[in-house]
C-alpha cells in the first residue's frame, strides 16, 4: 500500500514539474524573439503555427525546448542573438512593419540587413516625430508596451496657443477620453506655448486628443525620450544600435 501510494504522489509531483515547464506559445514566441506576443496570437489566430505538427489554439500551451513549434513552416531555434536600434522617426511615416505601396513606412528606413528582423515597440502615429525602439527582444517589448508595467514615455509638445497653467495642471491630473480617465502625467512647462509631457500609457494619439480637450490643439509633437533611452544628437531618419551600456541600463529599468 506505502509503495502504491508513493508511486501515484510521484506521478502528480512529476506531472506537476511537467506543466511547470509549459508556457503558452505566444510567451514562447516573444521569448524566442520571434514577434511579439499580440502579433502571435494572430498568427495563431491564423493558423500559422503548429505544435508536434498540429494546428496551435489561442491559450495553448508547450514546453519549447522538447515541443516541435512551428512558425509559417520554420521550426523555431534557439533564442536568437537580441538586437536593440534606436531610429528618430521624421514626420510623415508610418509605424508599421507590414509591407504597404502607398505610404512609406518605418521599415522603409531600416537598412535591408535589418528589414524583418527588428520591429516597433509601441508606435508614434504619421504626424508624430522623435524616438522609436526597435528590436527582435518579445520580452522587452511586452514589457514596455503592457499598461501594468507603467514604463515611462517623454513628448516635447508646441500648441497652438499660448497655454495656461491651469490647462497643464489638467493635463497632469487626467482626463476623461471615450469614457475613461487618462493616468496621471509629469508635465513641465519650456516655454508660452509648449511644455514636455511624460505618459505611463499609450492610447492612440492620446496627448493630441488631451489638449484638443484643454483647448490648445498640438501643433508639434516628438518623443525625445523612451525610459531611460534618449538622444538628442540623433537626426530624423537616423538609426543607430544602442550601446552596451544602453541596453544594460534600460533592461534593468524594467527588472530584465
Amino acid at each position: 500500500m506505502w509503495s502504491q501510494i508513493s508511486f501515484f504522489r510521484i506521478l502528480r509531483a512529476y506531472s506537476r514539474y511537467t506543466e511547470s515547464m509549459q508556457e503558452r506559445i505566444q510567451k514562447i514566441l516573444s521569448a524566442r524573439g520571434v514577434c511579439s506576443r499580440r502579433k502571435a496570437e494572430e498568427y495563431i489566430t491564423r493558423g500559422l503555427v503548429k505544435v508536434n505538427g498540429a494546428v496551435a489554439t489561442l491559450g495553448q500551451k508547450a514546453d519549447a525546448e522538447k515541443d516541435r513549434i512551428e512558425v509559417d513552416g520554420e521550426v523555431l531555434s534557439d533564442r536568437q542573438e537580441m538586437l536593440y536600434y534606436l531610429l528618430n522617426k521624421p514626420i510623415g511615416i508610418v509605424t508599421t512593419n507590414a509591407t504597404r505601396t502607398d505610404q512609406k513606412t518605418v521599415k522603409d528606413l531600416l537598412p535591408k540587413a535589418l528589414q524583418g528582423k527588428i520591429y516597433p515597440v509601441g508606435r508614434l502615429d504619421k504626424e508624430t516625430s522623435g524616438l522609436l525602439l526597435l528590436t527582435n527582444d518579445g520580452v522587452l517589448a511586452y514589457r514596455l508596451t503592457h499598461p501594468k508595467f507603467d514604463h515611462d514615455k517623454e513628448y516635447e509638445v508646441q500648441v497652438a496657443h499660448p497655454v495656461t497653467d491651469g490647462q497643464l495642471h489638467k493635463l497632469s491630473h487626467g482626463m476623461t477620453i471615450s469614457g475613461e480617465k487618462t493616468k496621471p502625467a509629469r508635465v513641465e512647462r519650456i516655454g508660452p506655448s509648449s511644455f514636455t509631457i511624460t505618459l505611463t500609457e499609450g492610447r492612440n494619439r492620446q496627448i493630441r486628443r488631451m489638449c484638443q480637450k484643454v483647448g490648445s490643439p498640438v501643433q508639434e509633437l516628438k518623443r525625445v525620450r523612451i525610459m531611460t533611452l534618449r538622444d538628442p544628437a540623433l537626426k530624423p531618419g537616423q538609426i543607430r544600435e544602442i550601446t552596451a551600456s544602453e541596453r544594460a541600463t534600460l533592461l534593468a529599468s524594467v527588472r530584465l
